[in-house]
């Protein structure tokens, strides 16, 4: 029976070995993380993390031949395929800091594996890495081996949050990476036949390492620019009088060119998008290429832009000034069907407003008042900020409520942001709402979800992003 590791739990581990275990009924699989808590969570019936169809996968195959735990040695000592799914934040300080990723918790896992390991193994990356990590990893388990063998795989996963489920049982492709000897050639076989019990054959690309390393660099700093490009074209809508939505339609509909992530937004978020592309910033500039380097750069400047534009157009159209006034803020997830707000737009727009001293009423279906505070008074990076979107120090979070009903958030409110696409905030009793704030009553929609032509009959003020301006906001400079 092939035994399979995967250390770390998290977003990517997590769902990824449930999958494999629920595909593969006769492979062992073994999730291990040094986090009691999260292990916990995993066993009990409040999984850690939401994600549409988790739950059902989960509970199907747990006990049988997908198991938690936090006893990391025994179950890698154990395995034939170590997956290793760990953290790489940016670092924040010393050489690269702001842009090269902080390998330390790959490091010690490496260490720890050729530490216990007792026959040969294959160790696959899993998660996202900078290029040439495969070539730090061998090192590491090579000079440590004491005679045991180790193929390194890359095979970096494309989960989008919120169907990652769905992405799973249906990928578009699988990639593995592997070094072009018979053994690492043997090595990736093994993986393959893993994933070819679901997956078919056609959509298991193989590559050398440094290929697959990158494409995933690649893929996300592709999809982040598609979103700056149409972002960057909803400033010059409003600023006309297009569409943003049209015109993204029109584009769209060209083949070469297709539909998907062509949304207009107040940003992009996540953990990925921004990081894998400081990271391509860093690896381009450490092999002298400033002006690739520069090129990535542009697609976060523009995402930075577009939330302080937003910002500024909330307080510009309220009257240059939203001190004590009380803003609703609807979504703060990064994403609708996620409760993750890693790099969330929200963050950076709620900052801008707690700059100019607002009182925030923040609803979102699947974000605690607990990780709300946490992220509004948390020094993240600060890479090239604007001033007013930089951390504003914790007390002011004072000025922040998180509630557990639109209606609670926007009873009383002068304005209100959309931050988040929920599907619930299309189909709220906007009537009510109207009924119930501060007049002007203003609604800034930050996600395009919203009727504003229906919104405006009721009486609302309202901002959509790239749409032609009312009236209202024309005579109101931004200060963008």
């Amino acid at each position: 029976m092939v035994k399979i590791c995967c250390i770390g739990a998290g977003y990517v581990g997590g769902p990824t070995m449930a999958v494999i275990a629920v595909k593969c009924p006769s492979i062992e699989v073994a999730v291990v993380d040094i986090s009691k808590s999260r292990i916990a969570a995993w066993n009990s019936d409040q999984l850690p993390i939401y994600e549409p169809g988790l739950d059902g996968v989960v509970k199907q195959c747990r006990g049988k031949n997908l198991f938690f735990s936090t006893d990391v040695e025994k179950h890698v000592f154990e395995a034939d395929i170590v997956f290793v799914s760990v953290n790489t934040p940016t670092k924040t300080q010393g050489l690269g800091a702001g842009k090269a990723a902080d390998l330390t918790y790959w490091e010690s896992a490496a260490r720890m594996i050729a530490d216990v390991s007792k026959s040969d193994k294959i160790v696959v990356e899993k998660s996202t890495v900078p290029v040439k990590t495969a070539e730090a990893i061998e090192k590491i388990l090579t000079h440590n081996s004491k005679g045991i063998k180790f193929q390194i795989l890359s095979n970096p996963e494309f989960l989008a949050e919120g169907t990652a489920i769905q992405d799973l049982f249906k990928p578009d492709r699988v990639l593995i990476g592997g070094r072009e000897t018979p053994e690492g050639q043997k090595a990736i076989q093994a993986l393959k036949n893993v994933y070819s019990q679901w997956v078919p054959e056609e959509r298991i690309l193989t590559t050398n390492l440094w290929s697959a390393e990158l494409s995933k660099l690649a893929a996300n700093a592709f999809l982040a620019q598609r979103i700056s490009s149409v972002n960057a074209m909803s400033a010059l809508c409003e600023a006309t009088g297009a569409n943003v939505q049209q015109v993204s339609y029109s584009v769209g509909t060209d083949s070469r060119i297709g539909p998907k992530f062509l949304n207009a937004s107040v940003g992009f978020g996540g953990s990925c998008f921004q990081k894998d592309i400081l990271n391509l910033v860093y690896i381009c500039e450490c092999n002298g290429l400033p002006e690739v380097a520069e090129y990535w750069k542009q697609v976060i400047k523009i995402n930075d832009y577009q939330k302080s534009r937003f910002v500024n157009r909330v307080v510009s159209s309220m009257f240059n000034t939203v001190s004590n006034k009380k803003i609703a803020i609807l979504g703060f997830a990064f994403k609708k069907d996620t409760g993750d707000t890693r790099e969330t737009p929200a963050i950076d727009v709620c900052q801008g407003l707690l700059g100019d001293k607002a009182n925030l009423s923040i609803y979102d279906p699947q974000v605690t008042e607990d990780q709300i505070q946490r992220d509004l008074s948390m020094n993240k990076f600060d890479w090239d900020h604007p001033i007013h979107l930089q951390p504003t120090s914790p007390t002011t979070v004072k000025k922040v409520s998180a509630v557990w009903d639109a209606y609670e958030a926007t009873k009383d409110a002068h304005g209100l942001c959309i931050l988040t696409e929920w599907d619930e905030f299309k189909t709220l009793d906007y009537q009510r709402i109207f009924d119930n704030m501060q007049k002007p009553a203003f609604v800034f929609d930050g996600r395009n979800v919203v009727d504003a032509d229906k919104l405006r009959e009721i009486g609302f003020i309202v901002y959509s992003i790239g749409k032609p301006l009312d009236p209202w906001l024309k005579d109101m400079p931004s200060m963008a």
